[in-house]
């Protein structure tokens, strides 16, 4: 579509002239790019045929296994096999840049993001002013006042937003846009995360951490900002509203909603906190945000930060992806488990994420005579599931299972139930980082790999993703401890491990085949250990090294950040906060010398916000400085072999 033609589609669209709702019932856009718009358009070549539960099944066995009885039984679908083609790669990349399984209702009709401080006109204004350049940081026009925390965001004011919209482009990376009978909506996808634009072409690169997103500040300009308040550190027993406004609960008593605008308030400066480039995915009402990692996903196993994600399908894969729909873009799916996990009467927490919603149906009044789950029921769009998206619900909902959090699985109507989620899996796990630059010195790199191997870091970080896969204990790590416990409160109400055959239409159908995740001895413990489970105190996966010069800042909390200038610009407070991006060479000398590192740790300390958000920048307390033994130059060499790694270091089966 040409730049022109595209300005004008936006405008309309932003505007709210749209064709009538008699001629235009729905219309929807998100942008996925070719592969002459990328900067990464090469992948791995699919050498698998099959996962089965998270075991690659290459071309070869295969066959072997297809001439058989028992072999075809053991790849069927029945038995959780994912058949492995270009079509499901097709799909996944599709899902990954334009799949919201229906998050737009909830971000959009409950939090709010298009009714506070940034509307669709001031967003399509900002984009129509980059004249079709692109950017990595869309500066948007605040079209009211807003205070979040002690600062007021004026009228008028430029948001630092971190939204991507690559050069040509006329909509943003990860945004789909919809026109629903006059109602104007905003979803999200994989993209707006795990893809980036490079600021140097303006082409898109795949699978790239954005690294200077600001969800969380875009969250708190939101008009209710508390549907997310879960997800952070707010009480809302230190905001006590009218007990005359009270909500029916269990046992036939009443009980009052927090006062809404103190705890609005309270809820916005704790997401406000959140470091760019970072989101808080644990619902344990601790502000406790984590990098956003990058999708360079094969061998990475297990997958989330603290490696909970470790079972199923692709090897916890599906289950990480599935987890961003299924429990982090719908936080109205909660309400049956609120006790359990927030220790908040089911009606008393729905109430709190809908007394604010932007939109007239969905936004609770005590006043009504109606329970809140009443008033979700009436004006749910997927009526038979519980929250707003689109689920396929397993019988153990709202339990945990080790695969979900909650019972759910993210999918779209007619196809297969997990689907997209899977699918999405194999285009990621075939997504190669851009090719790595070594200077013109690769007899540096050469240095730097002897220098890794010889102050200890393959001990964890080998195999070809450069990860053996573990978790490590939060004691032994020793970084921010925090998230290592955010899974604890699901022990409490625990089912196991299954998925539905990967065959099984949704809708679902009455009575569907349910398939069960085989978990015992060292894997059990493991994952355990990554859930804060069976009395440990929880822990961080080893990480792969695949795409580091995308990734900084560098460990869990995003707290090892180090700018251009390396004797000024430290920790987050010197980076992100002050709209400087970290650069990869300086933050990861940080990650291994402990002099640079401790400056780091006192910068990000010292500031309030960093220490809202658990931000240290601490742990990880592996060397390869002077005090190791190492000099600055074979620290430097260590550095560029580390920033040089951009594909897997073996020719092993993927996806």
């Amino acid at each position: 579509m040409a730049w022109p033609l595209r300005v004008v589609l936006i405008s309309a669209i932003a505007g709210g002239a749209v064709l009538s709702a008699g001629s235009l019932v729905r219309f929807s856009h998100a942008p996925m790019p070719d592969d002459g718009e990328l900067l990464n358009p090469e992948r791995y070549p699919l050498r698998t045929a099959y996962d089965v539960l998270g075991r690659r099944v290459g071309q070869e066995e295969a066959q072997r296994l297809n001439a058989t009885p028992e072999g075809r039984a053991a790849l069927s679908a029945a038995n959780g096999a994912v058949a492995i083609d270009d079509a499901l790669v097709r799909r996944g990349r599709e899902a990954f840049y334009r799949e919201t399984f229906g998050n737009e209702v909830f971000l959009s009709d409950v939090m709010g993001m298009l009714d506070g401080g940034l509307t669709p006109y001031e967003v399509a204004r900002a984009i129509l002013l980059l004249g079709g350049g692109g950017t990595t940081n869309l500066k948007v026009r605040m079209a009211r006042d807003v205070t979040v925390g002690d600062r007021v965001w004026k009228t008028g004011e430029l948001v630092p937003t971190g939204l991507d919209v690559a050069r040509g482009s006329a909509f943003i990376l990860g945004i789909r846009t919809f026109y629903d009978r006059g109602r104007l909506r905003m979803g999200i996808t994989c993209a707006l995360c795990h893809a980036a634009v490079d600021p140097a072409s303006g082409k898109v690169v795949e699978g790239a951490p954005n690294t200077d997103l600001n969800a969380g500040l875009l969250m708190a300009l939101a008009s209710n900002t508390t549907a997310y308040f879960m997800h952070g550190s707010a009480d809302p027993s230190a905001h006590p509203g009218d007990p005359a406004r009270g909500v029916a609960v269990e046992g036939g008593s009443k009980m009052s909603l927090p006062d809404r605008a103190g705890f609005e308030a309270a809820a916005k400066a704790e997401v406000a906190s959140w470091p760019a480039g970072s989101f808080d995915s644990s619902a344990d009402r601790e502000t406790n945000p984590t990098s956003i990692p990058s999708s360079f996903s094969a061998y990475g196993e297990p997958y989330s930060w603290s490696g909970r994600a470790g079972i199923g399908p692709f090897k916890g894969l599906s289950a990480l992806n599935n987890n961003v729909h299924a429990a982090n873009s719908d936080t109205t799916q909660q309400t049956q488990a609120a006790k359990t996990l927030f220790g908040l009467d089911p009606e008393v927490y729905l109430g709190t994420v809908l007394q604010g919603a932007a939109a007239p149906d969905l936004r609770y009044d005590p006043d009504s005579g109606r329970r809140p789950t009443e008033l979700l029921r009436a004006a749910d769009p997927t009526p038979g599931a519980p929250g707003l998206n689109s689920y396929a619900v397993l019988p153990s909902f709202p339990a945990t299972n080790y695969m979900t959090d909650n019972g759910l699985l993210a999918s779209v109507p007619g196809e297969a139930a997990n689907y997209a989620n899977n699918a999405m899996s194999a285009f990621q796990n075939l997504l190669r980082a851009p090719q790595a630059s070594a200077g013109g010195d690769e007899e540096r790199v050469r240095r730097g790999r002897a220098v890794f191997e010889r102050v200890g870091c393959a001990g964890c970080h080998s195999g070809p993703a450069l990860s053996n896969h573990r978790v490590v204990p939060v004691q032994e790590i020793g970084t921010q401890p925090s998230r290592a416990r955010s899974t604890v409160r699901m022990e409490a109400r625990l089912a196991p491990p299954a998925i539905f055959a990967t065959d099984t239409p949704f809708p679902l159908p009455p009575d569907p085949k349910l398939v069960p995740i085989p978990l015992a001895g060292e894997e059990l413990k493991q994952v355990q250990l990554a859930w804060g489970h069976a009395g440990t105190k929880g822990g961080y996966k080893v990480q792969n090294l695949v795409g580091l010069a995308w990734s900084a800042p560098y460990l869990h909390d995003s707290g090892v950040a180090v700018g251009p200038d390396a004797e000024r610009q430290l920790g987050v407070p010197g980076t992100l906060d002050a709209g400087i991006l970290p650069d990869p060479a300086n933050s990861l000398r940080a990650l291994v010398d402990r002099g640079l590192r401790a400056k780091v740790v006192a910068a990000n300390a010292a500031s309030q916000k960093a220490r809202m958000a658990r931000v240290t920048g601490e742990g990880h307390a592996y060397w390869a400085d002077a005090e190791a033994g190492i000099s600055g130059e074979e620290q430097a060499a260590l550095v560029a072999y580390l920033l040089s790694i951009n594909q897997l270091t073996e020719p092993v089966p993927v996806p």
